[in-house]
């Protein structure tokens, strides 16, 4: 599958996923101006992250992510940073986990501009089948490019069942910390098609 940046037309991303009853792998990349990303997904049942690996390299610098959860909900991560940590004349803030305390309650990962990431709690929560309400969630959010790891807390509810003749639903997001709600339109696997203002899908392959 292929999406492109509705807030940046230069920023291509994509991703090959595989989903199944209750769990989910996926590998993808994205690619704009300034950067280039590759990551690796793989979940546990009922959709909880396992494992996101990710790497991000750009003009004279590189780094890495290695963040997991463990069975009795303990995040961890492993990461390196090599090469000028300036991006566009700030500074990066440093690679894995800011305060692992924080994310304690998280199910989920949630890599910045990924649409994939938003398909956990989706299928998790069942919004495609059933009047789901708003439920607040505990992600551990990736940034990018730096892949500092943060408390993100999100809602999610739905907004509109799976219409099987048009082939989606609508999944209402809203983040708890700044002021933005997006009606995520979602295939009946749970994968993104139009996230508004961060990307729009543009091609699925079998």
């Amino acid at each position: 599958m292929e999406w492109i940046g509705d807030d940046d037309p230069e920023r291509l991303e994509a991703a090959t996923i595989t989903v199944a009853p209750d769990r989910l792998d996926a590998l993808g990349t994205s690619r704009t101006t300034d950067y280039v990303t590759t990551w690796s997904l793989e979940t546990g049942q009922d959709w909880v992250t396992a494992r996101l690996d990710v790497a991000v390299s750009g003009r004279g610098w590189r780094r890495r992510l290695a963040l997991a959860r463990d069975a009795h909900g303990r995040w961890t991560s492993e990461a390196e940073a090599t090469g000028v940590a300036d991006f566009h004349g700030e500074t990066m803030a440093e690679p894995g986990i800011r305060d692992a305390s924080a994310l304690d309650g998280a199910l989920d990962c949630d890599l910045a501009l990924c649409p994939v990431t938003n398909s956990m709690p989706i299928l998790r929560l069942g919004a495609l089948e059933a009047a789901v309400p708003e439920t607040r969630l505990v992600m551990a959010w990736v940034a990018l490019p730096s892949l500092e790891v943060i408390r993100s807390d999100q809602l999610y509810s739905s907004a509109a069942a799976l219409d099987k003749a048009a082939g989606h639903g609508v999944v209402r997001y809203q983040s708890a910390s700044r002021d933005f709600i997006g009606d995520l339109t979602v295939d009946p696997d749970g994968i993104v098609i139009d996230y508004p203002h961060l990307a729009r899908r543009i091609r699925t392959r079998p």
